[in-house]
């Protein structure tokens, strides 16, 4: 590629030099953007996408729709309640990896063009390493080596996670992720999407032993979810076909149940995790890390186990570009820039933006 096709990718940093990034989150159906100096989140804006709701999930045509507009205004009034100016910007950062390909088209192209208008460095993140790193953004903040079980709709891994960008997959999900197995059980219990949260809500108001449901076993730190949203099915299947309106009737304890089978599956392996490592440091991220249950059963486990527990501030726990922003301030220093060549990749390499 000749000179005209590159950003200026590798500028000095001068000792004591302010870092300001733009960071861009489109991965999935949040259209996001942050700006951050030298470590520090000064606005983390948001716009969710309301319209996936009436088709019971996200569609990726009408996901990546509704980013190309919303991302010239989220970048607009990020940078206006930053109190910064986009000459004052020294890279723009984009989320790279995973997502949906037309979501994250939509910011990484506008990335790449505004980091061309700008003449400044482009620094693609990785999007699940970004979200184990949202435990370092505020105080207190884990010591390195820690643990961290990131859980979100389409993930369920524990991480390693040895410096800020040095980090290791231990152990993750064969097949389904723990977020979908509770997306799925909302669906089968008539609950409007995202269904998630609400599952969490009604479990707060049940008995969570009422009902049993089978914890997989999987070898390692490796998790399964297929096999329970299977025997969740057929559970309800049965019940509603012995009374119509069992689901109804039974919902909290349903719930509740349901939540405690996920939560105990979880939990079993960063507990086993933690014991053969000896570490200490423990810390939970992802979507479903804004799940009270959770986040009060590794506060219980903390305790009873002498770990120190780390959670993300509830803004963090979603698909943010703050956490996108505050893992590319570590990566400018680290001169982990990239070039107009770079490519957004649907499930992502976890060695990519390691170099």
């Amino acid at each position: 590629m000749n000179d005209a096709g590159k950003t200026n990718l590798h500028h000095a940093n001068p000792v004591n030099k302010t870092i300001t990034l733009l960071a861009i989150e489109s991965s999935c159906d949040e259209t996001s953007a942050a700006v951050i100096r030298d470590g520090k989140v000064l606005a983390n804006l948001i716009a969710n996408q309301k319209i996936h709701e009436q088709y019971g999930g996200v569609v990726p045509e009408l996901a990546s729709r509704a980013h190309m507009q919303n991302i010239v205004p989220v970048v607009d009034l990020a940078l206006k309640q930053a109190g910064v100016e986009k000459n004052e910007l020294q890279a723009i950062a984009f989320t790279q990896s995973p997502g949906l390909i037309g979501s994250l088209l939509v910011g990484a192209s506008f990335a790449k063009a505004l980091a061309v208008a700008l003449n400044i460095p482009l620094i693609a993140v990785h999007h699940m390493k970004a979200h184990v790193l949202a435990n370092c953004i505020d105080e207190p903040r884990p010591s390195f080596p820690f643990l961290c079980l990131t859980v979100s709709g389409g993930h369920t891994q524990i991480v390693l996670c040895k410096d800020y960008l040095d980090m290791e997959i231990i152990g993750q999900t064969i097949d389904d992720a723990a977020g979908e197995a509770f997306d799925k059980t909302a669906k089968l219990l008539g609950l409007p999407y995202p269904g998630g949260p609400l599952i969490d809500r009604y479990a707060q108001q049940g008995n969570p032993h009422r009902f049993h449901f089978p914890r997989p076993q999987v070898p390692g730190y490796d998790y399964s979810f297929s096999g329970l949203k299977t025997a969740i099915l057929y559970f309800l299947r049965e019940q509603s076909a012995e009374d119509a309106s069992f689901i109804e009737k039974n919902l909290p304890d349903i719930c509740a149940s349901v939540q405690q089978t996920i939560i105990d599956i979880l939990m079993q392996k960063l507990i086993k995790a933690a014991e053969d490592t000896g570490i200490r440091e423990v810390c939970i991220a992802g979507g479903v890390s804004a799940n009270k249950g959770l986040r009060k059963r590794l506060l219980e486990e903390a305790e009873k186990r002498g770990w120190h527990a780390y959670i993300p501030d509830f803004q963090y726990c979603t698909d943010n570009a703050g956490m996108i922003g505050f893992m590319a301030y570590h990566q400018y220093l680290a001169g982990a820039f990239t070039d107009l060549r770079v490519t957004p990749s649907a499930r992502g390499d976890w060695k990519m933006a390691e170099s």
